[in-house]
Protein backbone atom coordinates (compact mmCIF):
# COMPACT_ATOMS: atom_id res chain seq x y z
CA UNK A 1 0.00 0.00 0.00
CA UNK A 2 1.11 3.56 -1.34
CA UNK A 3 1.34 6.22 1.73
CA UNK A 4 -0.21 9.91 0.41
CA UNK A 5 3.66 10.57 1.95
CA UNK A 6 4.74 8.95 -1.66
CA UNK A 7 2.83 11.47 -3.54
CA UNK A 8 4.74 13.90 -5.34
CA UNK A 9 4.31 17.52 -4.49
CA UNK A 10 2.74 19.68 -7.29
CA UNK A 11 2.59 23.50 -7.83
CA UNK A 12 4.83 26.08 -5.77
CA UNK A 13 5.77 23.27 -3.51
CA UNK A 14 7.04 21.26 -6.23
CA UNK A 15 8.85 24.17 -7.57
CA UNK A 16 10.66 24.40 -4.18
CA UNK A 17 11.29 21.28 -4.04
CA UNK A 18 12.86 20.99 -7.26
CA UNK A 19 14.77 24.10 -6.42
CA UNK A 20 16.39 22.61 -3.16
CA UNK A 21 17.69 19.61 -5.36
CA UNK A 22 19.40 21.44 -7.83
CA UNK A 23 21.39 22.72 -4.91
CA UNK A 24 22.22 19.15 -4.39
CA UNK A 25 25.82 18.44 -5.76
CA UNK A 26 25.34 16.46 -9.06
CA UNK A 27 27.81 13.63 -9.76
CA UNK A 28 28.83 12.21 -12.81
CA UNK A 29 30.94 9.39 -14.25
CA UNK A 30 31.59 7.61 -17.54
CA UNK A 31 27.99 5.60 -17.04
CA UNK A 32 25.67 7.60 -14.20
CA UNK A 33 24.56 10.26 -12.75
CA UNK A 34 24.18 10.52 -9.32
CA UNK A 35 21.28 13.15 -8.47
CA UNK A 36 19.27 14.48 -5.77
CA UNK A 37 17.10 11.90 -4.34
CA UNK A 38 13.22 12.62 -5.52
CA UNK A 39 9.67 11.13 -3.87
CA UNK A 40 9.41 9.17 -7.15
CA UNK A 41 12.58 7.69 -6.35
CA UNK A 42 11.41 6.37 -2.83
CA UNK A 43 9.85 3.19 -5.51
CA UNK A 44 13.18 1.64 -5.74
CA UNK A 45 14.43 2.58 -2.56
CA UNK A 46 10.95 0.15 -0.89
CA UNK A 47 11.87 -2.20 -3.79
CA UNK A 48 15.17 -2.95 -2.13
CA UNK A 49 14.87 -1.81 1.62
CA UNK A 50 11.23 -3.47 1.59
CA UNK A 51 12.46 -7.29 0.19
CA UNK A 52 15.18 -9.29 1.43
CA UNK A 53 17.92 -7.16 -0.07
CA UNK A 54 16.68 -5.05 3.32
CA UNK A 55 18.56 -7.52 5.64
CA UNK A 56 22.07 -6.07 5.32
CA UNK A 57 20.78 -3.09 6.64
CA UNK A 58 17.93 -3.50 9.17
CA UNK A 59 15.56 -4.71 6.81
CA UNK A 60 13.26 -6.45 5.48
CA UNK A 61 11.16 -3.07 6.21
CA UNK A 62 8.05 -2.27 6.08
CA UNK A 63 6.84 0.03 3.59
CA UNK A 64 6.30 2.52 6.58
CA UNK A 65 10.10 1.90 8.52
CA UNK A 66 11.05 2.43 4.83
CA UNK A 67 9.76 5.86 4.18
CA UNK A 68 11.45 6.70 7.33
CA UNK A 69 14.63 5.84 6.55
CA UNK A 70 14.93 7.31 3.25
CA UNK A 71 13.15 9.97 4.52
CA UNK A 72 16.20 10.17 6.75
CA UNK A 73 18.93 9.99 4.52
CA UNK A 74 17.64 12.95 2.71
CA UNK A 75 17.32 15.31 5.54
CA UNK A 76 20.81 14.53 5.91
CA UNK A 77 21.48 16.85 3.51
CA UNK A 78 20.33 19.62 5.76
CA UNK A 79 21.69 18.80 8.61
CA UNK A 80 25.01 17.68 7.78
CA UNK A 81 25.78 18.85 4.06
CA UNK A 82 25.87 15.32 2.67
CA UNK A 83 23.02 12.46 2.67
CA UNK A 84 22.22 9.74 -0.28
CA UNK A 85 22.01 10.25 -3.87
CA UNK A 86 19.98 8.24 -6.41
CA UNK A 87 21.91 6.70 -8.78
CA UNK A 88 20.60 6.91 -12.05
CA UNK A 89 21.50 4.45 -15.00
CA UNK A 90 19.86 4.17 -18.70
CA UNK A 91 17.36 1.98 -17.54
CA UNK A 92 16.13 4.37 -14.19
CA UNK A 93 17.44 4.30 -10.68
CA UNK A 94 20.17 1.38 -10.28
CA UNK A 95 20.36 1.95 -6.50
CA UNK A 96 21.66 4.51 -3.94
CA UNK A 97 25.02 5.60 -2.45
CA UNK A 98 25.51 7.78 0.32
CA UNK A 99 27.31 9.84 2.86
CA UNK A 100 25.06 8.79 6.32
CA UNK A 101 25.38 9.95 9.24
CA UNK A 102 22.86 7.93 11.56
CA UNK A 103 22.54 6.97 15.23
CA UNK A 104 25.36 4.75 16.63
CA UNK A 105 27.59 5.56 13.69
CA UNK A 106 30.97 7.12 14.88
CA UNK A 107 31.51 9.17 12.07
CA UNK A 108 30.20 9.46 8.74
CA UNK A 109 29.54 6.38 6.18
CA UNK A 110 30.03 5.16 2.74
CA UNK A 111 26.80 3.56 2.55
CA UNK A 112 25.37 1.75 -1.19
CA UNK A 113 22.24 -0.51 -2.59
CA UNK A 114 21.68 -1.47 -5.47
CA UNK A 115 18.15 -3.20 -7.17
CA UNK A 116 18.95 -6.88 -7.95
CA UNK A 117 18.82 -5.87 -11.81
CA UNK A 118 21.62 -3.37 -10.97
CA UNK A 119 24.42 -5.76 -9.93
CA UNK A 120 27.00 -7.16 -11.48
CA UNK A 121 27.51 -4.12 -13.96
CA UNK A 122 30.17 -2.33 -11.67
CA UNK A 123 27.70 0.41 -10.90
CA UNK A 124 28.42 0.04 -6.77
CA UNK A 125 31.93 0.29 -7.47
CA UNK A 126 31.59 3.07 -9.76
CA UNK A 127 29.13 5.17 -8.06
CA UNK A 128 31.19 4.74 -4.76
CA UNK A 129 34.47 6.20 -6.27
CA UNK A 130 32.17 9.36 -6.99
CA UNK A 131 31.37 9.57 -3.59
CA UNK A 132 34.58 9.15 -2.25
CA UNK A 133 35.82 11.58 -4.20
CA UNK A 134 33.73 14.10 -3.21
CA UNK A 135 33.88 13.18 -0.04
CA UNK A 136 38.04 13.86 -0.59
CA UNK A 137 37.86 16.95 -2.97
CA UNK A 138 34.38 18.56 -1.73
CA UNK A 139 34.24 17.86 1.99
CA UNK A 140 38.23 17.77 2.58
CA UNK A 141 37.45 14.38 4.42
CA UNK A 142 40.26 12.53 5.47
CA UNK A 143 38.70 9.35 6.25
CA UNK A 144 35.29 7.77 6.14
CA UNK A 145 33.83 4.41 6.68
CA UNK A 146 31.14 1.34 5.77
CA UNK A 147 29.72 -0.25 8.02
CA UNK A 148 28.98 -4.29 6.93
CA UNK A 149 27.02 -6.55 7.53
CA UNK A 150 29.58 -9.51 7.78
CA UNK A 151 27.00 -11.68 6.10
CA UNK A 152 26.90 -9.34 3.33
CA UNK A 153 29.52 -10.06 1.30
CA UNK A 154 29.17 -8.71 -1.52
CA UNK A 155 29.19 -5.48 0.50
CA UNK A 156 32.42 -6.25 2.15
CA UNK A 157 34.41 -7.23 -1.55
CA UNK A 158 32.96 -3.72 -2.60
CA UNK A 159 34.46 -2.13 0.45
CA UNK A 160 37.81 -4.25 -0.26
CA UNK A 161 38.02 -3.45 -4.09
CA UNK A 162 37.38 0.55 -3.18
CA UNK A 163 40.58 0.15 -0.76
CA UNK A 164 38.87 -0.34 2.47
CA UNK A 165 40.56 -1.35 5.19
CA UNK A 166 39.51 -3.46 7.81
CA UNK A 167 39.23 -1.31 11.00
CA UNK A 168 37.68 -3.56 14.12
CA UNK A 169 33.86 -3.99 14.45
CA UNK A 170 30.89 -1.82 15.81
CA UNK A 171 27.79 -3.63 17.49
CA UNK A 172 26.91 -6.12 14.72
CA UNK A 173 29.08 -4.30 11.60
CA UNK A 174 32.64 -4.75 10.43
CA UNK A 175 34.03 -1.53 10.04
CA UNK A 176 35.53 -0.41 6.86
CA UNK A 177 37.80 2.26 6.85
CA UNK A 178 38.97 4.39 3.70
CA UNK A 179 41.83 6.32 4.36
CA UNK A 180 42.71 9.64 2.69
CA UNK A 181 45.09 7.81 0.00
CA UNK A 182 41.90 5.79 -1.17
CA UNK A 183 39.50 9.62 -0.97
Amino acid sequence: MKFACETPPTGAAAQFAASLQNKLPTLATDRLILRAPRVTDFETYAEIACSSRGAYFGGPMSREDAWADFASMTGNWLLHGHGVWTIGAAAGPAGFVLLGFEPGDQEPELGFMLTQTSEGQRIAFEAAQAVLHHARTALGWDTLVSYIDPENRRALRLAQRLGGLLDGRVAESLVYRYPREVL
